[in-house]
């Protein structure tokens, strides 16, 4: 019944026209894509996309560089906070447990907080998804703020998993919903699937509350549950490229190789003892430089010349690279490395473009979804644990935990006159300091806090930078009649 419906709308929009797009003309026939939900076609393909994604990664360089470039343009050295409370003494105090915190907040121990959101916006780009687990630790454990946070793979949370809880909530794809459609808990395995080393009890699962996970996800679609690698459109492109060049190595290589081959009317006659049979049976001669050899009455000598790719390798490696980069939304020198074809012009303009997308996703997926939830509770478990003292913290928490986060600075390509145009925004009124300090990922209270302190040290110090101190002399004075001109 569903099919004879929609053939007839078929006809019925070839009949009227309007949309091309629509219509079931010769060109479009067999263009009939899946009308299926994106956590259909997720929970069918997902696990094999990321499979091939991480196999990219690991295997193909253009695959590898581009993770590297998006995590080193997305977070850098760190996407660091600046506490808005108004006291400067009270923020600072902030700031200073803060830092000691990152240091700790790995429950793995491999990097600081900084490299874990590293390490999570590596995790979106190659499997859509990632999960931070908040990880409370008791007061004898030593850390100066008794949390930490645990960083679980998209193959921790079944794809699979789709029932009706016991106490009358959903889970759909791993996760729990109430019945006003809020998530509230998530359903880990206790081990990763693919991990034959961890001797744990392979398909079991713990619940854990929504409140203690954070769901890293990029969503495309909307009412999207799971993530989708960003590979997931080159991913045919670059595997069939990594195929082509590693065919077009092998033929260079046989190329390479100095082959002769002897014809003969007699190929059943035995070589003379100067020749000798490989261990498969071939008939094989070595030959050394300057060497003569006597070819019996017949027996003549061809060379191998196989056929050369000509001109038209390094068009089609640029051109289907350059649908790699598209697909991955990663600049074409970022993606290859390739600065041949580039200049200043064309990499300024292809540079602006890469840091909108990226400033949107430090937006909307770093800062929002993970920077804020834990500095949030970061904040309210060093309230709890006593490593601060805020006054009213309860009463005032909204005020509290205010914070401005400042992702890295970039680095232009002419960085004398962007810094120019940028004073000159300043003198003007376009711009505030402290609007391009933020912008350099700095925070401007600490960066005048430093340069007053530096500059009071050189006082002290007798320390003059900048110009030369001159020698101090005595000029001659004028003569009665000669007049002094006010200074310019």
């Amino acid at each position: 019944m569903l099919g004879t419906l929609s053939r007839w709308r078929r006809r019925v929009g070839a009949l009227l026209g309007g949309f091309e797009a629509g219509e079931a003309s010769r060109r479009l026939r067999h263009f009939q894509p899946s009308r299926a939900h994106l956590n259909t076609l997720i929970a069918a393909a997902g696990p094999d996309i990321t499979a091939r994604a991480r196999w990219l990664v690991r295997n193909n360089g253009y695959a590898s560089n581009a993770i590297e470039s998006w995590a080193g343009n997305v977070v850098g050295n760190g996407i660091k906070p600046s506490s808005l409370i108004g006291d400067s003494a009270l923020k600072a105090a902030v700031q200073r447990i803060w830092l000691d915190w990152t240091d700790e907040s790995d429950a793995e121990g491999f990097t600081d907080f900084y490299g874990q959101q590293r390490r999570a916006a590596r995790e979106v780009f190659i499997a859509g998804e990632v999960f931070l687990r908040f990880r409370p630790r008791r007061p004898e454990d030593g850390l100066v703020v008794p949390l930490q946070i645990q960083m679980l793979p998209s193959e921790m949370l079944p794809l699979h998993r789709n029932e009706r809880a016991a106490n009358g909530n959903t889970i759909r794809q791993g996760i729990e919903f109430d019945r006003i459609g809020r998530r509230v808990a998530y359903h880990f395995l206790r081990r990763h699937p693919g991990d034959v080393t961890d001797p744990g009890l392979a398909g079991e699962t713990v619940r854990v509350p929504a409140s203690e996970v954070i769901h890293v996800i990029d969503p495309v679609d909307a009412g999207q549950l799971r993530g989708i690698s960003r590979f997931a459109p080159g991913i045919v492109k670059l595997f069939l490229l990594d195929q082509y060049d590693d065919a077009e190595l092998d033929r260079k290589k046989v190329a390479a190789m100095h082959a002769l081959f002897i014809t003969t009317p007699a190929p059943a006659e035995p070589f003379d003892v100067a020749e000798s049979d490989g261990a498969d049976g071939e008939r094989t001669m070595d030959l050394q430089p300057g060497q003569v050899v006597m070819l019996e009455p017949g027996e003549e000598i061809q060379t191998s010349a196989p056929a050369d790719v000509g001109q038209t390798y390094e068009p089609f490696q640029y051109r289907t690279l350059l649908q790699v980069s598209a697909a991955l939304g990663i600049p074409y020198a970022y993606l290859s490395n390739d600065m041949l074809k580039a200049n200043y012009s064309n990499s300024r303009l292809a540079l602006l473009e890469f840091r909108r997308r990226i400033e949107a996703y430090q937006h909307a997926v770093m800062v929002w979804q993970v920077c804020r939830r834990v500095w949030a509770r970061w904040m309210d478990v060093a309230v709890v644990s006593g490593a601060l003292d805020l006054p009213g913290y309860e009463a005032r928490r909204r005020e509290y935990v205010a914070c401005a986060w400042l992702p890295p600075r970039w680095d232009w390509v002419d960085p004398l006159k962007d810094a120019r145009a940028e004073i000159e925004q300043i003198i003007a009124g376009l711009k505030s300091r402290t609007q391009a300090l933020a912008e350099r990922g700095y925070d401007a209270e600490q960066v005048d806090a430093e340069i007053a302190a530096d500059r009071a040290r050189e006082q002290r110090l007798r320390l003059v930078f900048g110009t030369a101190p001159s020698a101090p002399s005595e000029a001659p004075a004028p003569a009665e009649d000669e007049t002094t001109a006010p200074p310019a």
